[in-house]
């Protein structure tokens, strides 16, 4: 029996924010209580309060609206005070490209109403752009020094660049990045910053919105495979220095406490680089939402920390395969060799032999083999066949 997937969860940050159907929806009854983040002026909090036919067009609607509001509240301050400037007309794909990440709390919800606060944070430079193209004058002392060439979002990690984190949450039914519902995503959206270690200012991690840029940039295909462009893609869009690949795999319950199985992959440049894991067990009673949270807090320590206090997933065994893998080319065969060492139950590919047309290679892996199967078949590959050669084959030339 596997730890079920994570029930409360109705896609509380869904990236897709957006669509005409929203301009239809009824208005967001709700006051705003602006309180900016500590130091930031680039940041604001909201409260959220919207009701509809259901509480996921609700939520959506109550995003929407928010981020509008806390936009507004952030000009406000930006120039000096409220009515100083007159918001640039934007629709709600362009105020959400200019949202970098936002923390939820006090959530609250009905069949039909939903109710949090939000808080909001603004890309600097991008918003200082839109401003000064509108002709807006930023009175709002720069918070990186008078020196500095402009104004820059300020915090314990300023000048520092982000690291994108992508959370893809893996069970024995699905494998999910941008789609709800995602447990894992959705406990590193709600991560406060700051929460590192004592004496140690932790990295700057960041979890993309999910929109609709961010979903053309890169998929969970394309994320698990090491797609080197749509990594450098989703990175450059957030002025990211690294982007670390995170894949929880649900870990069956067995006899005891289910738990998580995570391996994190850093890519710098859209090349792989150091490889961590850590198995992490869910204590008995404890809530889903609970003991994600707690994942996130343990993968967070474990990066602060250098990886010295993670355990090695546990696994129910461990063996190694022999598969032939057709290919075209050495450039294909990169490509292909990329994707299988970026499974998470890979642990080593070794070159047995090499031509033009195939492949011989060995795969030391951990897990069981139905379970490597099925996390070949996540990035479009069927392991086929059996003792002493199997065969790896593409989407489309499964039997051939």
């Amino acid at each position: 029996m596997t730890r079920p997937p994570y029930g409360r969860d109705i896609g509380r940050r869904s990236g897709r924010l957006l669509g005409a159907a929203l301009l239809a929806l009824l208005a967001v009854a709700g006051a705003t209580r602006t309180a900016a983040a500590q130091d930031d002026p680039y940041s604001t909090t909201v409260a959220l309060d919207a009701t509809s036919d259901n509480v996921a067009k609700a939520r959506d609607i109550a995003r929407t609206d928010g981020q509008r509001r806390a936009l507004t509240a952030v000009i406000d301050r930006l120039a000096g005070g409220p009515g100083k400037a007159k918001p640039p007309k934007l629709s709600d794909n362009q105020i959400t490209d200019l949202v970098t990440s936002f923390e939820v709390a006090n959530e609250k919800m009905s069949a039909v109403r939903y109710v949090a606060d939000y808080t909001y944070h603004f890309r600097a430079d991008a918003l200082t752009k839109t401003l000064q193209s509108a002709g807006i004058t930023i009175a709002a002392p720069n918070p990186a020094g008078p020196n500095a060439a402009g104004p820059t979002a300020a915090g314990p990690d300023a000048g520092a660049k982000p690291i994108v984190v992508l959370p893809i949450y893996q069970t024995a039914a699905r494998t999910v990045l941008w789609e709800d519902p995602n447990p894992w995503r959705q406990a590193w959206a709600e991560r406060q910053p700051g929460n590192a270690q004592p004496g140690n200012a932790g990295a700057k991690l960041m979890v993309p919105m999910g929109d609709v840029g961010d979903i053309g940039a890169i998929d969970v295909d394309k994320a698990r495979s090491g797609d080197a462009a749509a990594l450098t893609e989703i990175a450059g869009k957030y002025a990211a220095d690294a982007v670390l690949l995170m894949v929880a795999v649900q870990r069956p319950a067995g006899n005891g406490p289910g738990g998580l199985d995570i391996t994190v992959r850093r890519y710098r440049q859209g090349q792989p680089g150091e490889v961590h894991a850590d198995s992490i067990d869910a204590n008995p009673g404890e809530a889903d939402d609970a003991f994600f949270r707690r994942a996130v807090a343990q993968i967070a320590i474990d990066i602060d920390t250098g990886w010295k206090n993670a355990k090695s997933p546990r696994v129910d065994q461990q063996g190694s395969i022999v598969a032939v893998l057709p290919i075209n080319g050495l450039d294909d065969w990169i490509k292909l060799r990329d994707r299988v060492a970026a499974v998470p139950t890979v642990r080593k590919v070794e070159v047995r032999s090499l031509s033009r047309q195939e492949a011989t290679i060995e795969i030391q892996y951990v897990g069981s083999l139905d379970q490597l199967k099925g996390s070949f078949a996540d990035i479009k590959l069927a392991l086929q066949g059996g003792d002493p050669t199997w065969r790896i084959a593409r989407s489309g030339e499964a039997g051939q």
